[in-house]
């Protein structure tokens, strides 16, 4: 630019100092922000501008360049009084206002809703500029007022994973108290759980200052707009779920009805559930994960499903009526099967005995488990009626909870284990290739022994299949990334341009030797030129050894000095597992016909190890 950003050559007498202050120290400090200032033309015809400032960094988070926008808004400013307009009333100010400013008023006009509306980005948003304005560069995150929190924060994202597993654990307490009835006389589980409520309480805060995502994708930062949407959202449940119904059950004399009726309330904070589950979604895609967490499903349904076992024998074990022991209830027989009885308490009036909870729990938890497994050994069964019907209607989720779970179970291990099943596949297709037609033994063995090491280092994936999904820019910058170390440690490409190094790592290939591969035979043309990545080789000419090749040798011919192709005079051989980076010919003869510049500079620094067209010990040949 021939002039500084600032526009300090649009300034007037009538620029206000402390905006340009404001302006300098936003480019000095490389932040984004906005001023409505006055400036001036070249006919110095005074205008407000609305002037927006965003710094532009790339991926090393250096800023490479500023965006500044510029909007008219002079129409709705008070009208300026300068020179030409001394004397006019604010009628005819604004009149002229008004036709100086027609095409901003054009700009201004709502879009028609047949429009298309690009979705905007983050910069964008807090610019409020479309993102087909802004350059593709890395983004600066949106400014917020200081007391709200962006939603996907590092503090945030680690809150919401604490708020998971606490609601994981109420999963599991809750359904366990309500059925179990148990007061929480215990001072540390009550500690516990009244830090978890407190927790959760703090959430509702942080959830009233936490930005998040409109209908249209933008961030929304407004502290209103944040109330009045998580009022209209989660706040009631968030509310009823951290409410203190441990403390107020762990009074003795509350009603024990009313105490339950607390207790079942709490059951509102497994709603969150569906809440925070969204945060796994990203997970998803991996095996071992989809893995737990159906594993983790089914037992919380089976934890579930016991509690409401025990709460419909409980509430059967004893007639309230009659004040009689009902035998055919599942309780009732198994408290005969471990030795521990129901007996009546004449002076106190009530039934006492039967086993300990924590006994009830386990043998709940097991009936539900063989139930759903559909294993069912009989030893603890439904009696009563209400006992069938909830056993019936158990079996129904279970099987459809069992075909899910371990259908999709089965599925991935099918996943996980198919690059295997494809490795063993293609070595049987191999071997019975081999045997069909009679290959040598040795031979055979080098097949079988380079594909295994081919399969070893690339893990059975087809590169040139995955380069073409690529669009053509990003396989040029996926071929320059696989072909680092040749263009980082050969002094021939230093001075190769960002567009010729693309163009030359297209056209690079990978191959793989096992200890015993030829890649060149005494006598066939040298139509490749090879790049030493990894391993060693021997150049063996006349049944004698006269080069070791390693890390950082070429190989081949100047044949971009040469008319003809050349014959090999010596072979090459692999001595351990190599990896070689070559380009073929034509290809390399192609790429230094267009790059001339480069043509030039890569003759002069080329150094070839082993020139294989001229025969001799050790031949170092420095192209020219």
């Amino acid at each position: 630019m021939q002039k500084s950003s600032t526009c300090s050559f649009m300034y007037g007498e009538l620029t206000d100092k402390k905006t340009i202050e404001k302006v300098r120290q936003t480019f000095d400090n490389y932040e984004s922000n906005c001023f409505e200032v006055l400036l001036y033309k070249k006919n110095r015809t005074p205008v407000w501008f609305y002037m927006q400032i965003a710094p532009i960094r790339n991926e090393h988070e250096k800023v490479v360049l500023f965006l500044c926008t510029f909007k008219d808004i002079t129409l709705f400013k008070q009208p300026i009084e300068d020179d030409s307009t001394k004397g006019w009333t604010k009628f005819a100010r604004l009149t002229r206002a008004l036709t100086n400013s027609r095409s901003v008023l054009q700009q201004l006009t709502p879009m028609n809703k047949t429009e298309v509306v690009h979705k905007h980005s983050r910069l964008a948003e807090v610019l409020q500029l479309g993102s087909d304005i802004l350059p593709q560069y890395k983004q600066e995150a949106p400014k917020t007022p200081p007391h709200i929190i962006l939603h996907y924060c590092a503090f945030k994202t680690t809150w919401d994973w604490v708020i998971l597993i606490l609601t994981f654990y109420t999963a599991i307490m809750v359904p366990y108290n309500v059925s179990f009835k148990t007061k929480q006389n215990n001072i540390a589980w009550l500690v516990l759980d009244s830090v978890v409520d407190v927790i959760f309480l703090v959430d509702i805060v942080l959830n009233f200052h936490t930005t998040f995502v409109g209908p249209g994708g933008e961030v929304i930062s407004d502290p209103k707009l944040i109330r009045m949407n998580y009022l209209k959202t989660w706040f009631v449940i968030d509310l009823l779920s951290c409410l203190p119904y441990d403390i107020i059950n762990a009074f003795e004399n509350v009603d024990e009805g009313i105490s339950s009726l607390f207790s079942s309330l709490k059951v509102v904070r497994l709603l969150r559930l569906g809440r925070v589950a969204r945060k796994l979604d990203h997970y998803l895609e991996y095996g071992a994960a989809v893995l737990v967490l159906l594993v983790c499903v089914f037992g919380l349904v089976a934890h579930w499903l016991a509690c409401i076992w025990y709460s419909i024998g409980d509430y059967e074990v004893i007639d309230e009526v009659t004040n009689t022991i009902q035998i055919d209830s599942w309780l009732y027989q198994l408290a005969l099967s471990i030795g521990t009885p129901y007996r009546y308490n004449t002076s106190a009036g009530i039934w006492e005995g039967g086993p300990s909870k924590d006994s009830l729990y386990v043998s709940s938890l097991y009936f539900t488990m063989t139930s759903l497994t559909t294993i069912g050994f009989g030893n603890i069964a439904p009696t009563t009626d209400v006992e069938k019907m909830f056993s019936v209607a158990m079996m129904m989720v279970g099987s459809l909870l069992y075909a899910t779970i371990f259908g999709n179970v089965t599925t991935i291990f099918q996943q996980m284990y198919a690059n295997t099943n494809r490795y063993h596949e293609m070595l049987n297709n191999v071997r019975d290739f081999l045997k069909l037609y009679q290959v040598p033994k040795g031979l055979s063995e080098r097949v079988m022994d380079y594909i295994v090491s081919t399969w070893s280092m690339s893990k059975g994936i087809d590169t040139e299949k995955v380069l073409s999904i690529c669009p053509k820019d990003m396989r040029a910058d996926i071929c320059v990334h696989l072909n680092r170390k040749v263009f980082n440690e050969h002094p021939a490409f230093r001075l190769a341009s960002d567009g010729c190094l693309r163009a030359l790592a297209v056209e690079f290939q990978t191959i793989h030797c096992a200890p015993g591969d030829l890649i060149y035979h005494a006598g066939e043309s040298v139509d490749a030129l090879c790049f030493v990545v990894s391993g060693s080789l021997e150049v063996i000419q006349d049944d004698e050894v006269v080069a070791i090749l390693g890390k950082g040798d070429v190989f081949g011919d100047i044949f971009w000095k040469e008319t003809t192709l050349a014959h090999a005079c010596a072979n090459v051989r692999a001595l351990t597992y190599c990896d070689l980076h070559i380009i073929k010919r034509e290809a390399l003869l192609k790429v230094l016909d267009f790059y001339t510049a480069f043509a030039n500079s890569f003759s002069r620094n080329l150094t070839l190890t082993c020139n294989l067209r001229k025969r001799g010990w050790f031949i170092m040949a420095n192209a020219l």
